[in-house]
């Protein structure tokens, strides 16, 4: 690992973390004392995404998590929330268990995570996915959103009621 300071090639962990789908660890240079945060993963093997247009490219998380970001701002309230979306997305695709997936299979596991978090974040990203064309677009998606819980919300109150 290379020191981003000095490009010093040894370096000590002074500390490490698990952090979901990665481990999160605390570096510092032994030349240049300088500290900085690394994170490992997994190498998982190569997915292509078969595009709306229908090209193929290979998955990118970053490039995911640029497009969550870009699209619903400052919304989301942690500063990891964006990557513990990516990841649990880039779970789901691989639990498929399949070499391909299709970019609206990967939008619609970005909104089922959205939809869990925030609203209006859910709300702008679908605008941007599913390219809302007016107000009525807008206003069918909430109303989606909000069936959706609202039935989430009467199965969880039978499962309580069936438990007690």
């Amino acid at each position: 690992m290379l020191c981003p300071r000095c490009q010093a090639e040894d370096s000590r962990v002074l500390e490490s973390r698990d952090a979901g789908s990665s481990i999160r660890r605390r570096r510092e240079c032994v030349k240049c004392g300088y500290r900085y945060t690394t994170y490992e993963r997994v190498e998982r093997p190569n997915i292509a995404v078969i595009k709306s247009d229908g090209r193929r490219v290979l998955f990118d998380r970053q490039k995911l998590a640029t497009a969550i970001q870009r699209s619903v701002g400052k919304l989301l309230t942690a500063e990891t929330e964006v990557d513990e979306i990516v990841s649990a997305v880039e779970d789901k695709i691989y639990g498929l268990g399949v070499t391909e997936v299709t970019s609206k299979q990967i939008g619609d596991f970005v909104l089922e995570e959205l939809a869990d978090r925030n609203e209006v974040a859910y709300i702008r990203f679908a605008s941007v996915y599913r390219e809302f064309k007016n107000a009525d677009e807008f206003v069918t998606v909430l109303q989606e959103l909000r069936d959706k819980k609202h039935n989430e919300a009467r199965r969880d109150e039978g499962t309580a009621t069936t438990e007690a």
